[in-house]
């Protein structure tokens, strides 16, 4: 039996307090930060598997097993729920009102929690070390630098490798990672532009801040599909626009929040510029008595893979689940703050993508054209990945990867859980 086999051995006796624990989880989320409740399990868990526990950022949790030499492989979950009302009729749904696990979170601390048990357990099969690490806030983008503010650098030791996962509404039972950008960059930014008030039947005597707030919306269509090279990836997304309260009064200012993604540094660089750029103009156009106001916000850095590590954590995969499990990941328009971390250590990793939604429900609505329409997204109030395979994928990818560098001898036969049609 090789090592990865060894250390996997124990998941059939472990997957019943594995998915108590994802459905405790997802009966009690908690918002961005606030996290308590789910640190003090985490840190339990963590505990009794032998783990060196620290708390790093307020509520975020990290777990250190040291075995011998070898490298330090560093493994990360994120924490946080969302701000929305559960639909799901689940028998485990949410218990706290307007708040939910809609982005599979709790399933990535469950499955962590169950890799970092079986290596513990396996530790004659490896040598090196592991660290788990639960991030709080990244719904909000803030729970990573969090982190890196409370000294997670100096805390852990330095990953030579780190990974993360994120389930996905792909059909479960299957793997999907690329190099390059895997997630896009986003950055969130609230403008607040000028003008002069007056009463609504005397507009010659205002500045309208709702007319040039219009003009600006219109304008900033033109970034990307007049000053962004053809083949280039940016989206710019006006999501509100907010002046005045009242039909007969034309208000002083107006606000604007933008969202915008990128996978190139210098293309996100020339984004922000041309907003930047045609705000200040349409305002000077307009006779604005004040300089706008820009306020950046909720930013995420890009998630960009590793070639090498990739390669090899894919290999490890294949050799693993059927190779017909493993597949090229879209760049996803999605963001994550992961890739603070590792870089903070300037540690390369991969992030890959895990199925979780039943495969003949997904094959159904392929057929039929609307997987847009019923196949539920992160973020919905009707996102639930089904518990099986997804649960034991999402253990067995962790380790897989993990033992890719920590076993002496890596190999790690076929054998993971394969549902039919995946």
């Amino acid at each position: 039996m090789s090592g990865c086999d060894a250390v996997l051995a124990g998941l059939g006796t472990e997957l019943a307090w594995i998915q108590d624990t994802y459905m405790d989880l997802h009966r009690h989320p908690e918002l961005s930060l606030e996290e308590h409740r789910t640190s003090k399990l985490v840190e339990g868990k963590l505990a009794a598997f032998g783990y060196a526990v620290t708390r790093v950022g307020g509520t975020g949790v990290v777990g250190i097993l040291t075995n011998g030499d070898g490298p330090t492989v560093l493994a990360r979950a994120d924490m946080d729920a969302l701000p929305v009302a559960e639909a799901t009729g689940l028998p485990y749904a949410s218990t706290v009102d307007g708040v939910m696990h809609a982005c599979g979170h709790d399933l990535h601390v469950a499955a962590l929690l169950g890799a970092a048990k079986l290596l513990a357990d396996g530790r004659t099969a490896w040598s090196g070390t592991y660290v788990a690490l639960f991030q709080p806030g990244e719904e909000i983008g803030a729970g990573s630098q969090a982190m890196l503010d409370d000294g997670l650098v100096a805390k852990v030791p330095r990953p030579d490798v780190a990974f993360a996962q994120h389930v996905m509404p792909i059909p479960a039972g299957m793997v999907a990672t690329t190099a390059g950008p895997v997630l896009s960059a986003a950055d969130s930014l609230k403008i607040t532009v000028y003008g002069k008030g007056a009463h609504g039947s005397m507009p010659h005597m205002s500045v309208d801040p709702v007319v040039l707030a219009s003009s600006i919306v219109l304008r900033l269509q033109s970034i990307v599909s007049r000053e962004t090279k053809p083949g280039d990836f940016a989206v710019v997304t006006v999501g509100a626009l907010n002046a005045g309260a009242t039909s007969n009064i034309i208000p002083d200012r107006a606000t604007l929040l933008l969202n915008i993604r990128t996978y190139d540094p210098q293309v996100r660089a020339s984004v922000l510029a041309a907003i930047e750029r045609i705000v200040r103009g349409e305002c000077s156009a307009a006779g604005s008595p004040q300089d706008p106001d820009f306020e950046y916000y909720d930013q995420f850095p890009l998630t960009s893979n590793d070639a090498a590590v990739t390669e090899k954590v894919r290999a490890a995969f294949a050799a693993h689940f059927r190779e017909d499990s493993v597949r090229t990941a879209y760049r996803q328009t999605a963001s994550e703050d992961f890739s603070r971390i590792p870089d903070a250590f300037d540690a390369p990793y991969t992030f890959w993508l895990l199925g979780g939604v039943d495969p003949e429900t997904y094959r159904a609505a392929v057929e039929r054209g609307t997987v847009a329409r019923d196949i539920p997204a992160n973020h919905s109030p009707l996102f639930a990945p089904v518990i099986d395979p997804t649960l034991s994928m999402g253990v067995q990818t962790h380790v897989v990867a993990a033992m890719s560098y920590l076993a002496q001898e890596y190999h790690c036969h076929s054998g993971g859980a394969q549902p039919e049609g995946t």
